[in-house]
């Protein structure tokens, strides 16, 4: 292993962002989650969105400075583009590419487009990544606690020489220099992103549960007890991780749930498993899964996608989850996502 180098406020230059103009295009979550927090950070921040939309009327209702995207690309020295992955090429292609100047720097937070090729930056533009390794509204919630999650800097290609120091001073600002800023590329940074997504964090995630879920429901179970055990709890255990490791979830557990643990989770997540994710490695490095969704999402108009998350929504999980979560009261109060406003 090679050694780890975290950066952290105190090793950086925290005014020199606030020397630059930072166009945010986008106001979804990472646009909302970033862009306030920059803002509250004193930089000099405009947001590029198409006029009259939703997501203009938000920012607007936030008090923030709104432009058209061209507009605000000619304005900016940063452009951060923070829109859908399988909708950057194109408008970066129409709206934002024919008003690039030299000296500029082009800004990511996953590589995604760039790494496979569907971005590609003029001459003298220089293309650079800040990825906070959370969703925009965890940014912007642990931003304004006084904290921050952490965040990966990557710079694929510099003009000037500061790229690097641009990209931790842009980290700072969101709050990531509270907890650590690590520098990757540009490939790593998007290979291992897809991966997490679709093996371990959502959709592993996702279908250990609904599985689970309901294997208890058709052995004969209440579906609510089986959402409290396979669901609710999984946030309470994932917390033990995340503050002390796998080790410490093990000492907070009873030892019956510990041994439960070493003599049955294997035969669950078994070695057939891991050779499956080598496969989604595989798909993933070689591109044939990028090409898959930009084509699901372009050729396709994403039907095949809708159709998929009408099941996801549609799960028995789902509407048992709802009720639970509206009868009692825990995460009823301070919720991170409010949809009509973020």
């Amino acid at each position: 292993m090679s050694n780890l180098k975290i950066y952290m406020d105190k090793d950086i230059n925290q005014d020199l962002i606030k020397s630059k103009k930072i166009a945010i295009i986008g106001f979804g979550s990472q646009g909302y989650g970033q862009g306030l927090n920059l803002v509250d950070s004193g930089c000099n921040v405009v947001f590029g969105l198409r006029e009259n939309g939703a997501s203009a009327q938000k920012a607007k209702d936030y008090g923030l400075k709104v432009m058209s995207i061209p507009d605000a690309v000619k304005y900016a020295d940063i452009v951060q583009i923070l829109i859908p992955d399988e909708v950057q090429a194109k408008v970066y292609k129409e709206q934002i590419e024919p008003y690039l100047r030299e000296g500029q720097y082009l800004m990511f937070s996953h590589g995604f487009n760039i790494h496979y090729g569907y971005i590609k930056a003029p001459n003298g533009v220089s293309i650079i990544m800040v990825a906070p390794k959370a969703p925009g509204h965890t940014v912007r919630s642990e931003y304004v606690k006084g904290m921050g999650v952490p965040s990966l800097i990557a710079v694929e290609k510099d003009i000037k020489g500061d790229s690097k120091d641009l990209s931790l001073s842009y980290a700072s600002a969101i709050g990531s220099g509270r907890t650590g800023i690590i520098e990757t590329t540009f490939r790593e940074e998007t290979e291992t992103d897809l991966f997490g997504e679709q093996a371990v964090i959502c959709g592993g995630i996702d279908h250990l549960i609904k599985a689970g879920f309901e294997s208890l429901v058709e052995a004969g179970y209440s579906p609510y007890m089986a959402y409290f055990e396979v669901c609710h709890e999984m946030k309470l255990i994932v917390d033990l991780i995340y503050q002390g490791g796998i080790e410490d979830m093990h000492y907070s557990i009873s030892n019956n749930a510990e041994y439960g643990d070493y003599t049955r989770g294997a035969k669950i997540i078994d070695s057939s498993v891991k050779d499956r994710m080598k496969e989604v490695i595989k798909q993933i490095q070689d591109g044939s899964y990028a090409k898959e969704f930009m084509d699901e999402m372009g050729v396709n108009k994403g039907n095949k996608f809708k159709e998929l998350r009408k099941q996801s929504t549609g799960h028995l999980i789902e509407k048992v989850g709802s009720e639970i979560r509206s009868s009692f009261a825990w995460g009823n109060k301070d919720k991170l996502i409010d949809k009509a406003k973020n």
